[in-house]
């Protein structure tokens, strides 16, 4: 690894991710009319558990872009469709949030003695492992929200007649 120059890549792979996240919102926008349960594959982890040049890791960067403009659209639109006629999309996002910072802030414990103990290819193969879980999990027992009316059933009221 080219030391040197270690916080150039890493700078670039920060605004290359960015930027191609602009762009990828707008087709998750389009995209999730079609239903919200679109996922990418845990691909990242992967290719960052193989290769070691800073070239190529800058250019993976560009999956953390995709997946941050999918996760960004479809996250907020799953959150609306569950929270509907609700009034509580406001505390949803927040404990759906929260959850998310909690989670990454907490698996960076392992994560880093996984890599200490065996190694970054090892670290980046368990995180992609966890992730092939997340995605089964996902795929398996979490429903379809673009359709589910999750609107409150209107209170019937008895009319008086005198």
């Amino acid at each position: 690894m080219d030391k040197q120059n270690s916080s150039l890549y890493l700078s670039a792979a920060i605004i290359m991710a960015q930027g191609v996240m602009v762009f990828v919102a707008k087709f998750a926008d389009n995209a999730a009319e079609q239903g919200r349960k679109k996922v990418l594959l845990p691909v990242r982890a992967l290719l960052f558990a193989f290769i070691d040049n800073p070239y190529m890791l800058t250019g993976i960067q560009l999956l953390d872009g995709i997946a941050a403009g999918l996760f960004g659209v479809v996250s907020i639109l799953m959150i609306a469709d569950l929270s509907k006629g609700t009034g509580r999309f406001n505390l949803l996002q927040g404990v759906v949030y929260s959850a998310i910072g909690l989670a990454a802030a907490l698996s960076s414990i392992p994560a880093g003695y996984v890599v200490n103990r065996f190694g970054y290819a090892v670290g980046f193969g368990t995180l992609a492992g966890i992730s092939v879980l997340g995605l089964l999990f996902y795929s398996f027992f979490v429903p379809e929200t673009k359709d589910i009316d999750m609107a409150p059933e209107p209170v019937a009221v008895a009319a008086k007649v005198t």
